[in-house]
């Protein structure tokens, strides 16, 4: 999460204006008002940014706006969910990450893709650097690990940790039940 002005730049110059690119406000803007994902990166940045200062204003401000980015594009990333630099949403829709989430650096999400607790004691979910999650995927537990340089398939239900550097695939039965005869 930005603590600082300047780290929430490089963070919005890193992700919206790509990297190794020159920080130019109008450059932010126009990518952030062109596409879905830079729209919701920007703003979600900013409230994540306005929600960690020591202000009642800005702790309100900030859970405004993530209430309009809920409403606008589908996307409930609550704010206390620490996301390291590098975050990509595909196609930001139907996604859902519950504020005990710690992401690591790099990650991209496609989706419908949820990632909770069902856990009273709500332990953190850790997910490392370089970890690609495809559409429809749900993570669910406490606790969970997944480890760096990941690939997630799509359509995958994930309730236990995933060591470093593999590809997670859930398994489909493909079945066809009650066959006409």
């Amino acid at each position: 999460m930005p603590n600082s002005f300047a780290e929430l730049k490089r963070l919005w110059s890193l992700e919206i204006l790509g990297a190794g690119k020159s920080f130019s406000w109008l450059r932010l803007l126009r990518r952030a008002y062109r596409g879905n994902s830079a729209h919701f990166l920007f703003w979600y940045r900013l409230a994540q940014y306005l929600y960690v200062q020591e202000s009642r204003m800005l702790l309100s401000l900030a859970k405004t706006i993530n209430k309009r980015l809920i409403r606008r594009h589908c996307v409930e990333i609550m704010l206390g969910a620490e996301i390291g630099e590098g975050f990509s949403i595909i196609h930001p829709m139907g996604i859902v990450i519950y504020r005990g989430t710690r992401i690591g650096r790099n990650c991209t999400l496609r989706q419908n893709t949820t990632i909770g607790s069902v856990e009273v004691d709500n332990q953190p979910i850790h997910i490392g650097d370089n970890v690609n999650i495809g559409a429809h995927t749900c993570i669910i537990g406490s606790g969970l690990r997944i480890g760096s340089n990941v690939k997630i398939g799509a359509m995958s239900f994930i309730n236990r940790d995933v060591p470093d550097n593999c590809t997670y695939v859930t398994e489909k039965l493909g079945r066809v039940l009650n066959r006409p005869d």
